[in-house]
């Protein structure tokens, strides 16, 4: 698990060029990019490290700057990042993994408008607490406050963040329920030691576990 920063699968694409400006000029215009790492800072977006065609890199950039880079910046539709990706990070330790059950689906999600969002499935990043001597004042280990988030390829040409309560996935063989799932939040520590279960003192490899009284 990485602290701060993380490598990405790279991502050719387009940024808007007005971030690039700080958002003061350039506006309409747009750059191609290379995705190639990200920025995670708890409390804040997903923050995206580029690099652009005259070889310089730009840092943590919103989700939102970018769009794919086969479409023109007028056929895409401009979306806050708060559209693309519903929470925050959770830590400044993010993990990034390519699930190969997922890799290639397409799946939508459901926006902040109530509208789906269809795309493809990219890679996934999570977050969580690296080693118990610092102190932990983050969200990413309490059951009910974790979220990961899936990196989707939109078919409207952005790109999204959407935890897995807000993603149906489409496998043709598989996904054959249309229902919106009614899943409860889990709340649940769930721990294989907490029990009365005690091991016999002996030095037997195959020992026996007997319930303390």
């Amino acid at each position: 698990m990485a602290y701060l920063n993380a490598n990405l699968p790279p991502i050719y694409c387009k940024v808007r060029k007005e971030y690039l400006y700080d958002l003061k000029e350039h506006q309409g215009e747009s750059e191609d990019c290379v995705i190639f790492g990200l920025t995670s800072i708890s409390g804040r977006a997903l923050l995206f490290n580029i690099m652009l065609p005259n070889g310089a890199c730009f840092w943590r950039l919103p989700i939102s700057a970018f769009f794919q880079k086969e479409l023109e910046r007028a056929d895409v539709p401009n979306m806050q990042t708060n559209e693309l990706q519903l929470w925050n990070c959770f830590s400044y330790y993010p993990s990034v993994h390519c699930f190969d059950w997922l890799a290639g689906l397409k799946g939508k999600y459901l926006g902040l408008d109530k509208k789906f969002y269809h795309g493809k499935y990219l890679f996934t990043i999570d977050w969580g607490h690296p080693e118990t001597n610092i102190l932990d004042t983050e969200h990413s280990e309490i059951p009910q406050e974790h979220k990961c988030a899936h990196i989707l390829e939109l078919d409207n040409g952005n790109y999204a963040a959407q935890p897995n309560n807000r993603i149906l996935w489409h496998v043709n063989s598989y996904t054959t329920d249309n229902s919106w799932p009614d899943y409860k939040v889990q709340t649940t520590y769930w721990d294989a030691e907490d029990n009365n279960m005690v091991t016999e003192d002996s030095d037997k490899m195959f020992y026996d576990m007997e319930e303390k009284k």
